[in-house]
């Protein structure tokens, strides 16, 4: 059955990566789904337009939150499947819970309890405490550091190098700015930036 990842840009080419590593030996039997369609191939994939997608499953690769959910939405109202691409050498505990369509690439750590809703991303080296609770279409970007007990609201992006801390709570929409220490709770649709992290204004 074929694998739709949707968006053939860098995130897109790094999901087909971590992909491949998932069946090493193997075909994939990948094609990228993108609305510019730039060219007819990407590392060797067949690039097509969304409206072209047949039957098969799909990740959707693009960081924008809310882009990533109405191709989502889309998708799923035509009846193709939601799947999961989790890189091998990703760390992810047995007691931890993953959505449809997350995507957790390689040297990621996911602790007990941890509950990733649909459509995540977790990227490159990135950390997510135990018993953290990560709401639909959440965005996690490289090296960036979840402590424990931690609620992420529906289409958070937190940047690289970012740390929130132990038990706090960011709203819906939220954005934390590369390298930001959280030390307090958010609302949502917050921008913070810095250490500590305060709002951007």
């Amino acid at each position: 059955m074929t694998f739709y990842i949707v968006g053939a840009g860098g995130f897109g080419r790094e999901t087909l990566d971590a992909l491949r590593a998932m069946r090493p030996g193997h075909e994939v039997d990948a094609v990228f789904l993108d609305d510019s369609a730039l060219s007819a191939a990407a590392d060797g994939v067949p690039v097509c337009r969304p409206e072209q997608a047949g039957a098969g499953t799909f990740v959707v690769s693009i960081a924008d939150p809310r882009v990533r959910e109405r191709l989502a939405g889309s998708l799923l109202a035509r009846g193709l499947v939601a799947g999961q691409v989790i890189h091998p050498r990703a760390v992810v505990s047995p007691a931890a819970a993953l959505g449809p369509g997350c995507v957790v690439l390689a040297n990621t750590f996911i602790s007990a309890g941890v509950a990733l809703g649909a459509h995540v991303h977790v990227n490159y080296n990135a950390t997510i405490g135990h018993d953290c609770a990560v709401n639909d279409f959440v965005t996690v970007l490289p090296a960036a550091n979840v402590a424990g007990a931690v609620t992420l609201g529906a289409g958070v992006t937190v940047g690289s190098n970012a740390c929130v801390l132990q038990g706090l709570r960011i709203g819906p929409g939220a954005m934390i700015g590369a390298g930001a220490v959280v030390t307090r709770d958010q609302p949502g649709g917050a921008v913070v930036v810095g250490v500590p992290a305060r709002p951007l204004r």
